[in-house]
């Protein structure tokens, strides 16, 4: 495996990762507006977005385009974990579903 894709591997597990401490922080009340978009969670989420987006950049370098999507959308698969980790919730049917349908997609499209 060369290093773009281990490039764009991170970038999805950054960018989920991202997602958990944006989800975190709309879930606390704050006292004003703009401690709500400027306090640690949300910063520290976007910067992280944001390194995602430069690796995914760096990762499109090497990989071909038609690869990219494939391998992000396995990005719902981790946050259904991340979920269950950080948030207690449920992994429900349909969530499974949904999630067996993302990778019988990937399989398809590699065949």
């Amino acid at each position: 495996m060369n290093r773009y894709w281990i490039f764009l591997c991170a970038s999805v597990v950054i960018a989920s990762f991202s997602q958990v401490l944006l989800k975190k922080s709309a879930g606390k009340k704050y006292s004003s507006f703009i401690k709500e978009y400027l306090n640690l969670y949300v910063i520290t989420g976007y910067l992280m977005m944001a390194v995602s987006t430069v690796l995914t950049i760096i990762a499109y370098k090497e990989i071909a385009y038609k690869n990219g999507p494939v391998i992000e959308s396995l990005g719902y698969i981790l946050v259904m974990f991340l979920g269950l980790i950080f948030f207690g919730e449920k992994i429900t049917v349909r969530k499974i579903i949904g999630n067996a349908l993302i990778l019988i997609g990937i399989i398809v499209f590699y065949m």
